[in-house]
């Protein structure tokens, strides 16, 4: 089968919103590819290995590639994206000089070839993340997830994943109730029981990403304590709220000790009120995903609905928010 292949040139910052674009707009697949220069801080300090080539991305610089089937009009397609990436700017993240390009490929081109790519990696003291075709013998001690992300977003190699699965270690204790709000491929959902938690509500809008965790949940024998869940925390608040509804109806009961959320500061300060709802008094809010030239405007709007700031996490440019509900 023959694929479209649109590549968009453009920052890391921006790179997520876009990827979330072409997922939006039907892409089959997507590929990140960030800069790949000397010069770029590489945290070994859990023996976390690298096997992407270099390449010649400038710092700071990302090549996303979108991938569409058979008869996809692919001018048509780049034309509808460049007025949402133009609007990133409103937003104040940086798109840089944004280049696009398409090309005809196979199967074979992308489907399958990333997974070379995708070797089993210790992200923090404990947990490890295994890609369900790599074999590999856990030492004593270590918790292991099964991954296989598919099209949804989470293999815990971006910084934001990393250090939510290294602040996950730090405050669960054993026995806790959480939400993940927009799971992608479930990783933190699985993480988190791994290291304790005792049930998960796993909530994502898109329906692939609902598939992919659902699946991953499966495959680390977790459907018992992690519900994934076509919603948004809203929507779980408010059917929590309706009249007659079982809070049990739920893996978890709200509220929680416990919610993480890994995803732009954009949307993270949509819904910050709702958080301070779902979490009992002392309940723990990670919220990652948040650029260096957004933290001050997360810290005001954490501050702003009565969070205490407990600690700032930080991995390159990223930034991981611990705040506490009084």
């Amino acid at each position: 089968m023959k694929w479209y292949e649109i590549t968009i040139s453009t920052t890391e910052e921006a790179q997520e919103m876009i990827s979330n674009f072409l997922h939006e707009m039907g892409a089959g697949g997507v590929s990140i590819e960030e800069s790949g220069s000397l010069n770029k801080p590489r945290d070994t300090s859990l023996g976390q290995w690298y096997e992407f080539p270099l390449n010649d991305i400038p710092e700071g610089q990302a090549v996303i590639k979108g991938y569409f089937p058979e008869g996809t009009d692919t001018d048509e397609l780049i034309e509808a994206l460049k007025p949402r990436i133009e609007e990133l700017k409103d937003f104040d993240i940086d798109i840089g000089d944004v280049a696009y390009s398409a090309k005809e490929v196979d199967d074979e081109d992308w489907a399958t070839a990333w997974k070379q790519y995708f070797k089993p990696i210790r992200v923090s003291d404990t947990l490890t993340i295994k890609p369900t075709w790599e074999d590999y013998e856990a030492r004593e001690g270590e918790r292991i997830i099964e991954l296989d992300p598919g099209m949804a977003f989470g293999t815990g190699t971006h910084p934001t994943t990393a250090l939510c699965l290294q602040t996950l270690e730090s405050v669960v204790k054993g026995g806790e109730e959480m939400i993940d709000v927009g799971t992608g491929s479930g990783i933190l959902a699985i993480g988190a029981c791994r290291l304790g938690a005792k049930s998960v509500l796993a909530l994502d809008l898109d329906p692939v990403a609902v598939s992919s965790a659902t699946e991953n949940v499966r495959l680390n024998g977790l459907s018992e304590q992690v519900e994934v869940k076509l919603s948004d925390l809203l929507g779980v608040l408010r059917e929590e709220q309706a009249e007659g509804q079982e809070s049990r109806a739920l893996r978890v009961t709200v509220p929680v000790d416990l919610v993480v959320a890994n995803i732009l500061a954009e949307i993270i300060l949509l819904f910050i009120d709702d958080v301070y709802e779902a979490l009992k008094p002392g309940g723990i809010y990670i919220a990652s995903g948040v650029y260096k030239n957004k933290e001050d405007d997360v810290e005001q709007g954490l501050k702003a609905s009565g969070f205490e700031i407990v600690e700032k996490r930080r991995d390159q440019d990223w930034i991981a928010f611990v705040a506490r509900k009084p």
